[in-house]
């Protein structure tokens, strides 16, 4: 988007009546790095005499099915806010397309780095690895703890009595609607089906909680992020995408996110939550993030091949889907599981 040309009345008038101030003036309007599916915009504002630095966060030309829309991740977003879980304080959601082009939500911009393999490489992000992980595990024993059933979370509907099969589901549907046949992903899903676990409960999840989708700085975490695949799931479900080598980057032996080891984030889950960690249900999750992160690799891919929106950095994502189906692979067979996991 580049800088702000002279004069956005529309934008400005919008901004000042949802920060209730006298006068906004934009300084400047540029996109950020880092939006793999959705448009994060830093407006850098003026406000009754004062610096404001807000995020606007908008649709992209083409997104991916699992993605929610830009009003209810905002819900969301005010949720977790409401709910003392470290996120930026969300202003207000505009729906008005004659603002910024399409529906957007605006947020106050947290400092921070938020580039997955720059925090797992740089020993100086993030303070204390272990107490990261600790503060993580803490941050989700929050989420989890949120009730959806609240009026401005009714769009989730009714939670599902087998999140796991949900989430199959909606994986072999993405992969119908792309008309993909990939038999690792096939192998994956019947396996998934098979080796299941009954979720100890049902819970709001984030549903991508990883490294790469938080901000920290020197001292620590300044932010969760990106939610816009929030929903209803399995509590496990979170920690296992956290746990998963596909989120780990340069750091494959630590285990919680490339930052440290398991043992850390499972304490200040527990101990923030009445819920005990079930190793073996984080395992099973592990591979489900797997061929969770291959689909959406997928329509990532699919993104610039149907012409909705070409990029280089679509196609090359779509590319990382093999990598994930030799993952996989490597991850379910059957001597590893069939002791200790009957089919069901």
């Amino acid at each position: 988007m580049g800088d702000a040309p002279a004069g956005h009345p529309a934008l400005e008038a919008w901004l000042a009546g949802a920060l209730g101030a006298r006068a906004v003036t934009l300084r400047s309007l540029r996109s950020l790095t880092g939006g793999a599916i959705q448009d994060n915009i830093l407006a850098e504002l003026q406000v009754d005499g004062r610096s404001l630095d807000l995020v606007l966060r908008k649709d992209t030309s083409a997104t991916i099915a699992a993605s929610r829309s830009r009003r209810e991740e905002f819900a969301l977003l005010r949720a977790a806010h409401e709910a003392g879980v470290t996120v930026p304080r969300p202003v207000a959601f505009c729906d008005d397309p004659g603002v910024l082009g399409g529906p957007f939500a605006a947020m106050e911009r947290v400092p921070g780095e938020g580039f997955g393999p720059r925090i797992v490489k740089d020993a100086g992000l993030g303070g204390d690895r272990a107490r990261l992980a600790r503060r993580l595990g803490e941050e989700l024993a929050r989420i989890h703890a949120i009730d959806p059933a609240q009026g401005t979370l009714a769009f989730l509907g009714p939670p599902p009595g087998r999140p796991a099969q949900a989430r199959v589901d909606r994986m072999r549907a993405s992969l119908d609607a792309m008309g993909e046949v990939r038999p690792e992903l096939e192998w994956g899903l019947r396996w998934a089906e098979l080796h299941a676990p009954a979720p100890s409960a049902v819970t709001l999840c984030h549903n991508d909680f990883r490294t790469g989708n938080y901000m920290v700085d020197a001292i620590g975490l300044t932010a969760i992020l990106d939610w816009e695949f929030a929903g209803w799931g399995d509590p496990m479900g979170d920690i296992g995408w956290f746990t998963a080598r596909c989120w780990r980057f340069s750091r494959p032996d630590l285990e919680a996110g490339g930052i440290a080891h398991r043992a850390p984030l499972y304490e200040g889950y527990e101990a923030a939550s009445a819920r005990p960690v079930d190793h073996e249900a984080v395992l099973f999750w592990e591979v489900m993030t797997h061929l969770g992160w291959a689909v959406i690799a997928l329509e990532q891919g699919f993104r610039h091949r149907s012409g909705a929106e070409p990029s280089l950095a679509l196609a090359l994502t779509g590319r990382m889907a093999a990598e994930l189906e030799h993952e996989i692979l490597g991850m379910t067979p059957p001597s590893r599981w069939s002791a200790t996991h009957a089919p069901r």
